[in-house]
């Protein structure tokens, strides 16, 4: 309930902001555009940085972006982004943005012991920092304002209640992204849940064909998998190729939303997907780097701001095409 009274209030001061600032959501929304435009804020020109673990290629990050610019535009700042899927990449990249003295920055802690010294550096420096996405754990440890993203295991533990009611009996959890604590969360709450049994696969994820590859190799050796759940929204992509390699009946379910997931919903190769709305990830965290320099506000009451996790069928791809279209879903 704390947490739900924190995100209706989050929403309030977010609506409020945007009334004073902006058009009213009245934009034509084209080419990723959110619907903001109109006049930017009337305070100071402020400059923060995100700084993420992407890899090469995923598309969620396009649409964690897509959010960020739309706020950083409503709130008259400069925003810089960069990304390294490597911990210690990662965390060169932080110590850039505190050189660059920006007035805060937002980061993902996928790999968080590479990012503990550096965000202490950014704490001494003066530069708030609001972690989103990955590690909510780390966050307030780390010496950040708040955590803006989902529970990965309460959201594992989300898709093993599903894939349980769908009747599946072995699932294969394809994980892309070695050493990153938060796929591996989410594989672990599907095994919590899940009332049959569960495999991970470690594949590269910035390497399509390798990744088809190997998930097809697994699935003509396992005829018995009858779940593929991917962690990321490009992965499902692959499997969904993979299973017609492999002559599978598996169903391929996913973490995360996209243009091609609705896509693949519509054919009715995809089950369902949990949704972390991962535009409204990037677009708080840059409000809430604003309001707390221009008005002292934190967000979350020490608990983390949580934008999911949301199951999400072939049923909601009339209300969501149009979103996932322009990049903001």
């Amino acid at each position: 309930m704390r947490t739900a009274r924190t995100a209706a209030a989050l929403i309030a001061v977010v609506a409020l902001a945007a009334g004073c600032s902006s058009s009213g959501g009245k934009g034509d929304a084209k080419d990723g555009d959110g619907g903001g435009g109109g006049k930017a804020a009337d305070t100071p020109r402020l400059k923060i940085a995100m700084v993420t673990h992407s890899g090469e290629g995923d598309t969620f990050w396009d649409i964690v972006q897509n959010g960020a610019k739309e706020a950083a535009k409503k709130d008259n700042v400069e925003f810089l982004y960069s990304n390294d899927k490597e911990g210690k990449g990662q965390a060169e990249l932080v110590q850039t943005a505190i050189d660059k003295k920006v007035d805060g920055i937002v980061v993902t802690l996928a790999k968080p012991e590479a990012m503990k010294t550096v965000l202490g550096k950014a704490k001494a420096a003066g530069i708030p920092v609001v972690t989103i996405n990955s590690g909510g754990e780390f966050s307030t440890p780390f010496g950040a304002l708040s955590h803006i993203g989902q529970d990965e295991s309460v959201a594992g533990e989300a898709v093993g209640d599903e894939l349980t009611k769908r009747g599946r009996k072995k699932a294969l959890c394809v994980i892309h992204e070695q050493g990153n604590v938060s796929l591996e969360q989410r594989c672990a709450g599907v095994k919590k849940t899940f009332d049959g049994t569960v495999e991970n696969l470690n594949v590269d994820g910035t390497n399509a064909p390798g990744s088809q590859s190997s998930i097809s190799a697994k699935l003509q050796a396992a005829k018995d998998i009858d779940a593929v759940v991917t962690l990321g929204a490009p992965i499902a992509a692959y499997s969904v190729k993979a299973k017609e390699d492999a002559d599978s009946k598996a169903e391929i379910d996913t973490f995360d939303l996209n243009a091609e997931v609705v896509k693949r919903f519509k054919a009715g190769e995809v089950g369902f997907a949990v949704d972390q709305q991962p535009y409204l990830q990037g677009y708080l965290a840059i409000d809430e780097l604003w309001l707390y320099r221009t008005n002292a506000n934190v967000l979350g009451g020490g608990k983390p701001v949580l934008t999911g996790p949301a199951v999400v069928t072939e049923k909601d791809v009339p209300k969501l095409e149009k979103y996932t279209a322009r990049g903001t879903r």
